[in-house]
């Protein structure tokens, strides 16, 4: 028998943690770009997982492709090889220009095994006492005890202090900011391309290169954070194309499984020196299942022909925005970001045109207060990006009347 939104809210209320705060909706199934809930009412999805789900829900080559390893070989522990982490491993090292690969099972994960490695490359370099690493304000790393401590935003600190030591924190698109606190316990600068949770913020132009520039004169690690940005995500490969720089690690997750949890570290071959064997480990990451399928995904959308499709979608939905920027110039701040990853920034809260545009049948995600997010699947439609767009014009003046 199938619950009802209802029913399946007030089963999870009784038994999960109330850590996550869910909107009232139960989503049932997906194909695409489009979701439906338990009712059966059908949603356009521009939240796709959170910048997750790049080919949408459901893709039938995806599922070929974990049915076909399912019944093959499921998982073996990194005691052992297998030829679809070696196979990723190459494809991901020569698409970004790095040495090395490290799997894991979630993009905090991977920022984990960056901290670790930035550590431990001071270390043996230099010995104790240079550990420490510079991020930006309101970055966002992850949850767990290392990442979260790498995060910029000290609401998501409350409670669980004392964090990891060895932490600074400075304005987001300042390279004077970097430079001035750099001292003789740094070894490391660690940013996102552009901050996600932050509010979809894109720094300005030469700060990446400056940044770059910074850490090869003190001997600093750059490690980029592109959990969000990564394969595909703004219309490159990679985010780090857009500012004309190669940082020493990287790291990915979200669309390198597309909902399959899957996270991996990319690093130069000086630093992946540091993390000998017994250093550094998990026990699921890096299974055949989850690489078979991350080996796929990775594939197609580093084709250049699809990354050239994101670019122009991209650039479509964003002169969109734009357009009500100049429509309600009071109400909308600014429209930004890269490729398939944007932001309508507000003079209100954002809240409550999610919420309304949630009754109209889209589904979009507020951050940082006063910011909409938009990270639809990468195969999202120029006709779906025109619906929302209308729909977003309908709502904008409907929430804040006489703010427009």
């Amino acid at each position: 028998m199938t619950l009802s939104t209802q029913e399946i809210i007030a089963l999870g209320q009784k038994h999960l943690l109330g850590n996550v705060g869910r909107q009232p909706l139960a989503l049932a199934r997906g194909q695409g770009t489009r979701v439906w809930d338990a009712e059966g009412r059908e949603y356009l999805d521009f939240v796709a997982g959170i910048a997750t789900c790049a080919f949408g829900h459901a893709p039938a080559f995806a599922a070929e492709v974990l049915a076909r390893q399912a019944g093959t070989l499921w998982h073996v522990s990194n005691l052992y090889w297998n030829e679809p982490l070696v196979r990723l491993a190459e494809l991901l090292t020569r698409a970004s220009g790095l040495d090395k690969a490290f799997f894991c099972n979630s993009g905090a994960e991977a920022n984990e095994a960056a901290i670790k490695m930035a550590r431990k490359h001071s270390f043996d370099r230099h010995g104790p006492g240079r550990h420490g690493i510079i991020a930006a304000q309101n970055s966002f790393h992850g949850r767990t005890m290392g990442a979260i401590s790498a995060t910029g935003q000290e609401s998501l600190h409350q409670g669980f202090q004392p964090m990891l030591p060895g932490f600074a924190f400075v304005p987001f698109g300042d390279s004077a900011s970097i430079a001035a606190a750099i001292d003789g316990t740094t070894c490391a600068v660690m940013l996102e391309p552009v901050q996600g949770e932050g509010g979809v913020k894109v720094p300005p132009e030469g700060y990446f290169r400056e940044v770059a520039a910074l850490c090869r004169e003190k001997g600093l690690l750059l490690i980029l954070d592109e959990i969000q940005t990564g394969l595909g995500r703004t219309g490159l490969d990679f985010a780090f194309r857009h500012f004309g720089v190669t940082p020493d690690l990287v790291t990915v997750g979200k669309a390198l499984g597309c909902g399959y949890p899957v996270g991996a570290l990319l690093s130069a071959a000086e630093p992946s020196r540091a993390l000998t064997p017994g250093s550094h480990s998990t026990t699921v990451g890096g299974a055949p299942l989850a690489m078979a399928l991350s080996l796929e995904l990775a594939s197609r959308i580093l084709d250049a022909g699809f990354l050239s499709g994101v670019r122009e979608r991209g650039a479509f939905f964003l002169e969109g925005l734009n357009g009500l920027k100049r429509q309600f110039p009071r109400l909308v701040l600014e429209a930004r970001g890269l490729g398939l990853m944007l932001g309508l920034s507000l003079s209100q809260p954002s809240a409550p045109v999610s919420e309304a545009l949630r009754e109209k049948g889209f589904l979009v995600n507020a951050t940082a207060s006063t910011v909409l997010r938009f990270v639809p699947p990468l195969t999202v439609g120029l006709d779906e990006i025109e619906a929302l767009l209308g729909a977003l014009a309908q709502v904008l003046p409907e929430a804040y009347p006489g703010q427009c």
